[in-house]
């Protein structure tokens, strides 16, 4: 797997970048850079905790009984982004990454020219495997999350393989990768941490921190219950980790919270994440305010339904807009036994 050696990559000569910033617009979603695309004003959407909207599910994206790569009958974890006016000759409007879990796992890629589909799969999946030689050979790689990297104009994707690292690889037109470095593994948290997983890293500034992005990421120990950890860093490589987690499970009344994702909204900012189904099986949210120091837990953030495809859990979003109607893709259904859905706002 080698860089894709094409020219920069940059929005349509001799015009402005459609990418909007949504702090606090009508579109109703805060989201982070490289994500969203500007187009026809929505209406305002009724509001969810911390004034987002309130999502409602459309319809799935993605089956695993109609892909093609389906080494293991389940998907996880997906990651919209709006490449339109990032990428020279894009596929599609909207790249959306997602990944097996099971071993093998794998790095897979689908493109689509609206966020409520169709989405088509790459025919080439995966694109990233369990085995990266000299990099790695693991049982599985999973979890991607891709930023856009404004700093160097590229798409940086983060992923776990196995459960207790995650690593980064980096891309030109978001399909070829060259991989980089191991950014996270057990051993920088406290003894007894056994997973390090399903990592999102986004940017962000912590000023008194001297850092840019913000990681957020499922942290396991020995008493088997997960929480949210957190780290920041300057460059997206090199990280600093609490070594305490950003939220735990208890203190949100559920055994298991992970899949979290960083919103900002009316100058603050905000943590979405997922309990387990034991718990409800619900996205809930937390202020953590620009610089982190808040905890302030405000609840339900998204129910999920006991209708098919959701069955009871709603779990791992990604955010993003298309032309200006705010939208979420998510994982439905019981764990490693679901789909990719979409709900708009």
């Amino acid at each position: 797997m080698t860089q894709h050696q094409d020219s920069p990559l940059t929005p349509d000569a001799g015009q402005p970048s459609r990418r909007i910033f949504l702090r606090g617009t009508v579109a109703g979603i805060a989201a982070t850079a490289g994500l969203a695309a500007t187009g026809a004003t929505a209406s305002p959407a009724a509001a969810a905790p911390g004034g987002f909207p309130d999502y409602k599910h459309l319809k799935p994206l993605l089956t695993p009984s109609q892909l093609k790569y389906n080494p293991t009958g389940e998907i996880i974890f997906p990651c919209i982004r709006g490449v339109y006016d990032r990428l020279a000759n894009p596929l599609g409007r909207y790249y959306l990454y997602y990944a097996p879990h099971d071993a093998p796992g794998g790095i897979c890629l689908a493109y689509g020219n609206s966020l409520e589909g169709p989405f088509t799969e790459y025919p080439a999946n995966p694109i990233v495997s369990n085995n990266w030689q000299p990099h790695y050979k693991v049982s599985h790689v999973s979890s991607p999350h891709v930023l856009w990297n404004e700093d160097v104009k590229e798409l940086w994707l983060y992923f776990h393989g196995e459960n207790h690292t995650t690593r980064l690889a980096r891309s030109k037109d978001g399909i070829t990768f060259t991989y980089d470095k191991t950014v996270l593994t057990k051993e920088m948290l406290p003894a007894g941490t056994s997973e390090t997983s399903y990592a999102r890293v986004f940017r962000h500034n912590l000023p008194a921190r001297d850092a840019r992005y913000v990681m957020l990421f499922m942290v396991n120990n020995q008493s088997n219950r997960r929480d949210v950890g957190w780290g920041w860093s300057k460059d997206g490589r090199t990280w600093t980790f609490a070594q305490q987690p950003l939220i735990r499970h208890s203190d949100v009344g559920a055994n298991n919270i992970s899949g979290a994702h960083l919103l900002t909204r009316n100058n603050s900012t905000y943590v979405v994440y997922h309990t387990g189904k034991e718990t409800g099986g619900n996205m809930l949210i937390t202020e953590v305010g620009n610089d982190f120091s808040r905890r302030n837990h405000l609840g339900l953030f998204y129910d999920s339904s006991n209708a098919a495809p959701e069955n009871g859990r709603a779990a791992a979003p990604s955010f993003g807009t298309d032309r200006g109607v705010p939208y979420m893709v998510y994982e439905a259904g019981e764990r490693l036994k679901g789909s990719i859905c979409v709900a708009r706002g």
